[in-house]
């Protein structure tokens, strides 16, 4: 199965959705009731309110409501016009035109699929033959150590570790004195998990920024932050939190497939306008791909 068609199948519960809403109003005739009706279940979608309030007034102002071809066209261009504003350049060309060592670190809380999405990355780069390091930088789990440590040792990529509880911002200097050592191109960076809310954890992630300014120039060059689809709106304010405290650069949405709130990354798109790095829809490392707002549209109004 091809990446397009996983794409399209992870959004199936999504698009079913929508066009079940569509199909309600269109069935019915678009009375004011039945437009209130399809603007709720878009919201509830995560589709995000500005780009349904957008689309609704299209589809008032429209003669293209009597089928529900004629409202998905118009709710497709809407949604399209949306994503294209965090279309993002891919990593590998900004990698080029760089300093090495490159530096990617990653933030998020528990349970998005963080270090599966960094390492996994980090493949990716070692397949196109760039000189890859991991830093094992979230030192509050032993399993978050050993599971960096086994993806190292399946990808061929070294892997910068201190002992469970250390300081994250030491393990962070060890990694990037690593790095210049041994002509390193790219580092990738684990950091705990924490929750957005926690004041002290996110103080020390600055701390770790904090680090890597000093050490390399312009360092983090990235700050990508993995959100979980499933999570609908609390993945908003999971960015939201985040910027703020530490310029979040890129964004990789994981757990697209089988989640009915694929359109969360629409209203990230509307309302921090953060670029989408990555999307993933599998456990397998060819189920993270680059994000583009076409394809995404495409897949999620078209069946598999």
């Amino acid at each position: 199965m091809g990446w397009l068609q996983r794409l399209s199948e992870g959004l199936t519960k999504t698009r079913d959705k929508v066009r079940q809403s569509v199909d309600r109003l269109v069935g019915r005739g678009p009375s004011p009731e039945m437009l209130d009706d399809l603007e709720a279940s878009l919201i509830s979608a995560d589709l995000g309110i500005r780009t349904v309030d957008r689309f609704m007034t299209r589809v008032r102002q429209s003669r293209g409501t009597g089928t529900p071809e004629g409202v998905i066209d118009i709710l497709k261009g809407t949604i399209l016009e949306t994503l294209r504003t965090c279309e993002a350049e891919p990593l590998e060309r900004i990698i080029e035109r760089t300093a090495r060592p490159f530096v990617i670190l990653a933030v998020g809380v528990n349970g998005v699929g963080k270090t599966t999405t960094l390492a996994k990355l980090a493949q990716r780069l070692t397949q196109q033959g760039r000189k890859t390091l991991l830093v094992a930088g979230d030192t509050f789990r032993a399993a978050a150590i050993e599971q960096l440590e086994m993806w190292g040792a399946r990808i061929g990529v070294d892997v910068i570790r201190h002992r469970h509880g250390a300081d994250p911002a030491a393990v962070v200097f060890d990694g990037l004195a690593a790095a210049k050592a041994r002509g390193v191109e790219v580092v990738l960076i684990d950091t705990a998990g924490r929750l957005h809310t926690k004041s002290n954890l996110m103080d020390e992630l600055r701390k770790v920024t904090r680090v890597l300014a000093r050490e390399v120039p312009d360092a983090p060059h990235e700050v990508l932050l993995t959100l979980d689809a499933t999570v609908g709106q609390n993945a908003l304010s999971q960015a939201k939190q985040f910027q703020e405290a530490v310029g979040v650069t890129g964004i990789a949405l994981t757990k697209l497939d089988g989640t009915a709130r694929g359109g969360i990354v629409v209203a990230i798109a509307e309302e921090l306008k953060i670029p989408v790095r990555l999307i993933g829809v599998g456990e397998g490392p060819e189920d993270l791909q680059d994000f583009h707002a076409k394809e995404f549209v495409d897949a999620l109004f078209e069946p598999p």
